[in-house]
């Protein structure tokens, strides 16, 4: 088989050795491997950067992999050598012909990078470092090939998805008969979703066929999930574990993972020993945060970055090195921290036609989601929460929090949870479930569709929507959200705007659940999407703007502003409504009128107050952080002219074109290079 020639983007070094190393002798022969201790300093660096700018960030994932990094990457680029480029001997080969390195660990990408620039490899060092997480860099949160081709061979983030592709690599390799092995790491959250457990019987299974390349994988287990112990909180993983010899695994244990002798020896045997025959299996036991003593202790493992000052850097340094001296780079880095200005400060708006806007307290929409959650079970509805891991990102934790014998947790499985939640359904009782929308979307449109068809539907709360999740880049960001949910029969699909939006929603979505399967009549799944970053107002409505009042609906249509004359008829979706309320008071501020709508409903949306609107105006304008294609604008523009072809005279959808998003401390830069903020909108009128 010849193959179609596509050019290696990796870069094929280092030919360099770690700028900060840890010289370990084996079988008479020493090896330098990267520090452990400047990997994690590094990282901590790497966070606080991000931190302060914003964004989130993981300290606990990739300080428990330090140590198999250090020899997994301290031997792999060993084989690298200058010579590569002009020899095809296999003594002379480049590390990348000889290794696939794929990393599924997403959340631990950042301590990959902070190893790379060690060695300066694909022209990493400290200064690109410092710009991690941010907009202009190409080290995002989670590593991505299409903006970092020549240091990250597959792209991973969501956890488990990297696994199959893995696989295809070694596949691939056995076709083209190349001398390749692939070498996979991941988490032991990750070996809980159903995409990696399936192939983790294909591998083997199609090893014994003989139909792929020599495959390693190496698991970081150190029992540890976002939200606490896998053990305590779900279930433990050493069944599953051990489960992989019998599906044809050949199984080595390490129970110290922090041992880097024992990292590099257990880890060169398996690269130089494995065969096309059988898979291995490295089962690392680690402990998440390992290297700082409150993150160990800690429920999560410091799972995001600990510290919310860089004065608090001093000691946490001290105690990563240890005795040893901290690098004055490092010092002088940290020093700069300590200066950082937030870049959220650039953002911060003041209203000038509402005064009394600058004064609320800004509070998210998860608030409402909570309290609702709250209200409704005191009122004795039959709710149980099934969770997959994020229930403190999407606002159900309150909930779990005060009513314990009320909630499951299946470990890091969200098309389990939706199906679980699905048996809960179908014998009267009310399932929510929740995680980041782009999971919900993705791991549970068909669990959705086959709750539907099975009369057995759920309230989902999908967070972090859009470019609301703004650090975590592209794998996290759901930008197809309403065309992967809306088209689904039986799906109700909403987009939170407020708190207190969404305590009045979702309290009405929890009694028409009720109600319907009391009279026996059509049910309906409730999607509900939210961002995630903090939102001012808490509440959106014509009471509040000093205008007559208009409650919140689940099947209403909401006249956020409604003006006299107005220039046009901006309908926002979700996340952009507070964009658009701020680019309407600059728009007051210089006499321009508009309508602002909020859907709420997107799917089965009341469209008379926009056809009134329109009626005025003329002119609609639509802003959704979602693709332009087949996403909300169209959407509404196509049953308008359903309606009356004649009312738009002037149609704008604000949305994504077709691209990825990527990394970034706030949603608002992404809003602004994606022309979908509160400035492109004024533009469009002034």
């Amino acid at each position: 088989m010849i193959p179609i020639t596509r050019p290696l983007k990796l870069d094929r070094g280092p030919f360099s050795k770690p700028a900060y190393k840890v010289d370990i002798k084996l079988n008479n022969e020493t090896y330098e491997l990267p520090n452990p201790k400047h990997i994690r300093g590094l990282i901590a660096l790497m966070d606080m950067q991000a931190v302060l700018g914003g964004a989130a960030s993981h300290f606990g994932g990739p300080s428990a992999f330090a140590e198999i990094n250090s020899a997994l990457f301290g031997y792999v680029f060993n084989s690298s050598k200058e010579s590569s480029i002009k020899s095809n001997s296999k003594e002379n080969q480049s590390w990348c012909d000889k290794y696939n390195l794929v990393n599924d660990a997403g959340h631990c990408e950042n301590g990959i990078y902070a190893l790379k620039s060690l060695y300066g490899f694909a022209d990493l060092n400290l200064q690109s470092l410092k710009s991690f997480r941010s907009l202009d860099s190409k080290l995002t949160g989670h590593g991505e090939h299409h903006l970092f081709p020549e240091g990250v061979l597959l792209s991973n983030g969501p956890l488990g998805s990297a696994v199959g592709q893995a696989q295809g690599l070694a596949v691939a390799d056995k076709f083209l008969k190349n001398d390749r092995v692939t070498v996979l790491t991941i988490s032991d959250g990750a070996c809980m979703e159903g995409e990696a457990k399936e192939p983790f019987a294909s591998i083997p299974g199609l090893a014994k066929q003989g139909k792929q390349n020599p495959f390693v994988m190496i698991i970081s287990d150190n029992n540890t999930k976002l939200s606490g112990r896998i053990d305590q909180d779900a279930f433990s993983m050493n069944p599953t574990f051990e489960g992989l010899k019998s599906l044809g695994w050949k199984v080595i244990t390490i129970e110290d993972g922090h041992d880097l002798k024992k990292c590099l020896s257990t880890i060169k045997d398996a690269l130089d020993n494995v065969t096309s025959n059988q898979p291995w299996a490295l089962h690392f036991k680690t402990i998440k945060g390992f290297g700082h003593k409150s993150s160990m202790a800690s429920n999560s493992g410091g799972h995001g970055f600990p510290l919310k000052k860089a004065d608090e850097l001093d000691q946490f340094l001290t105690e990563i090195f240890e005795s040893e001296k901290i690098p004055q780079d490092y010092l002088d880095w940290k020093e700069e921290l300590k200066k950082f200005k937030s870049l959220d400060q650039n953002y911060i708006y003041k209203s000038k036609t509402w005064s009394w806007l600058n004064d609320l307290k800004a509070e998210k929409v998860q608030v409402g989601v909570s309290k609702a959650l709250i209200e409704a079970k005191e009122k004795g509805f039959p709710i149980v929460s099934v969770t997959s891991d994020l229930p403190g990102s999407t606002g159900v934790d309150g909930f779990r929090k005060k009513f314990p014998e009320s909630c499951i947790d299946v470990g890091v499985a969200e098309s389990n949870m939706i199906s679980l939640a699905s048996g809960l359904s179908k014998n009267g009782i009310i399932p929510i479930v929740d995680t980041f929308a782009q999971f919900g979307v993705t791991k549970g449109a068909l669990p959705i569709t086959m709750g539907n068809l099975s009369c057995a539907p759920v309230i989902a709360f999908f967070s972090h929507t859009g470019f609301q999740d703004a650090a975590d880049g592209a794998s996290h960001q759901a930008l197809s959200y309403f065309s992967m949910m809306a088209s689904i029969p039986g799906n109700r699909v909403y987009a939170l705007t407020s708190s207190e939006e969404a305590h009045s929603a979702v309290l009405e979505a929890i009694e028409d659940f009720k109600t319907r399967m009391e009279n026996d009549e059509d049910l309906y799944s409730y999607i509900f999407f939210l961002g995630r970053e903090n939102f001012k107002p808490t509440f959106y409505s014509k009471e509040h703007l000093g205008q007559n009042t208009n409650n919140y609906g689940l099947t209403k249509t909401q006249m956020v502003l409604e003006s006299k004359s107005p220039k046009a008829t901006i309908v926002a979706v979700g996340s952009m409504l507070e964009q658009a309320v701020i680019a309407s008071d600059e728009l007051i501020s210089k006499g321009i009128e508009v309508d602002v709508i909020n859907p709420l409903c997107l799917n089965k949306l009341d469209i008379k107050p926009i056809l009134k609107s329109l009626k005025k105006s003329g002119r609609l304008i639509t802003i959704e952080d979602h693709q332009v294609t087949s996403g909300f604008g169209y959407y509404l523009a196509g049953l308008i002219s359903e309606t009356d072809p004649t009312l738009i005279k002037k149609l704008n959808v604000l949305g994504v074109e077709g691209e990825f998003g990527q990394s970034a401390y706030l949603a608002q830069e992404l809003y602004d290079k994606h022309s979908i903020g509160f400035k492109q909108l004024v533009e469009l009128l002034v």
